[in-house]
C-alpha cells in the first residue's frame, strides 16, 4: 500500500464465515495537511469474473436465474435475479475461472473469451473487483444442461433470451443486477448483437 496519507493502525477480523469481513482503524491525512483516526468495515469475498455469452445469427443472449438472498431480505419479493454467468475467481486467474463457470453454470464450453474492461463494483465496502468478459456462442458448444455445482448448492436456471427482450428486461426492471446491466449495455454500445 503506497499512500503516503493512509496509516493503517489496526486490522480486526470480524467475521470469517462465509467470506471474510475486517474493520480497518487507520489515519488519513486530509487536504488541509490533518489528520484524523476512522474506522471501516470491509468484505473481502474475493475477487470475480462474468461473462455475456451471445449469438449474433440468432440474436439472443444467455442468461441466468437463481435465488439471491441478500436481494430477498432488501425488496426482492422472490429473491430471483436474472443475471448474467459469473463466479468468485478461486485461485484461477480471470478467464481459466470464467471458462470454468460458463460451463458450469450454462453447460456451453467456450475456447475465446475477450476481456472488456474490470471493476470494482461496491467500492465503499467490498474489496472485490469484477473482470468482464464477453464471448459468442453457437448451439455445437452446449457440453451439458449447465445449473451450477451441485457442491456449492448453486440451482441455476438458464435462458436464451432475445437480445432486444434483454435490453427491455433492463429498461422495465426485470434485470436489475449491475453486472448484468453493465455488459448489456456494453453489448448494444459496441453493436455485438444486431438490433
Amino acid at each position: 500500500m503506497a499512500n503516503p496519507r493512509v496509516k493503517i493502525a489496526s486490522e480486526e477480523v470480524l467475521s470469517n464465515n462465509w467470506y471474510t469481513l475486517r474493520k480497518y482503524t487507520f489515519d488519513y491525512q486530509r487536504a488541509d495537511g490533518s489528520w484524523e483516526r476512522q474506522a471501516r468495515e470491509a468484505y473481502d469475498r474475493g475477487n470475480g469474473a462474468v461473462i455475456l455469452l451471445y449469438n449474433k445469427e440468432k440474436q439472443t443472449v444467455v442468461l441466468t436465474r437463481q435465488f439471491r438472498l441478500p436481494t430477498y431480505t432488501n425488496g426482492n419479493e422472490t429473491g430471483m435475479m436474472i443475471e448474467a454467468c459469473a463466479g468468485l475467481l478461486d485461485k484461477d486467474n480471470p478467464e481459466a475461472c470464467i471458462k470454468r463457470e460458463t460451463e458450469e453454470e450454462t453447460g456451453y464450453k467456450v475456447s475465446s473469451v475477450k476481456k472488456i474492461f474490470q471493476a470494482y463494483m461496491s467500492p465503499g465496502s467490498v474489496t472485490e473487483i469484477l473482470y468482464f468478459f464477453v464471448a459468442e456462442y453457437s448451439d455445437d458448444m452446449k457440453v451439458s444442461d449447465g445449473g451450477g455445482c451441485a457442491t456449492e448448492q448453486e440451482n441455476i436456471e438458464v435462458m436464451e433470451i432475445p437480445f432486444k427482450e434483454a435490453i427491455q428486461m433492463v429498461a422495465d426492471g426485470a434485470i436489475n443486477d449491475a453486472k448484468t446491466i453493465m455488459l448489456i449495455q456494453y453489448a448494444q454500445i459496441n453493436g455485438l448483437v444486431g438490433q
